[in-house]
């Protein structure tokens, strides 16, 4: 295995703990005001890194691409920018900071869906 997909498994581990962490903390404040954040947090740090950890396992000419490095980094900071926005617009706070969240969100799955389209799916050439 490639350090990409452990890579991207690792942080998004970190990203479901620190998911589940914010989500015990809203239970027992019973304030569910950022959960649109909490969610946003568990889908693209957790369930998209953690999909696209496994793609890159079963893919490694994806995995050793610098496609494959800058759709992590990309998503990566997506959820570094989007999480904190949605909380600053849902405090009113303002929104600029989540709609440059979503773009890059935005951005990294198109990529992904680029390195999919290019490297395929399970396939090494080597």
């Amino acid at each position: 295995m490639t350090h990409l997909p452990k890579t991207c498994l690792v942080t998004a581990a970190l990203f479901a703990l620190i998911g589940m962490g914010w989500g015990i903390v809203m239970s027992a404040s019973a304030d569910h005001s950022l959960s649109p954040a909490h969610g946003h947090l568990n889908l693209i740090g957790f369930v998209a890194l953690s999909i696209a950890g496994l793609y890159y396992a079963v893919s490694p000419d994806a995995a050793r691409s610098r496609l494959g490095w800058a759709h992590y980094g990309l998503s990566v900071l997506a959820v570094i920018v989007l999480v904190p926005g949605i909380a600053m617009a849902i405090s009113g706070q303002g929104e600029a900071l989540a709609k440059a969240g979503s773009v890059l969100a935005i951005l990294a799955m198109a990529l992904f869906g680029w390195v999919v389209l290019r490297f395929g799916a399970g396939r090494s050439a080597g």
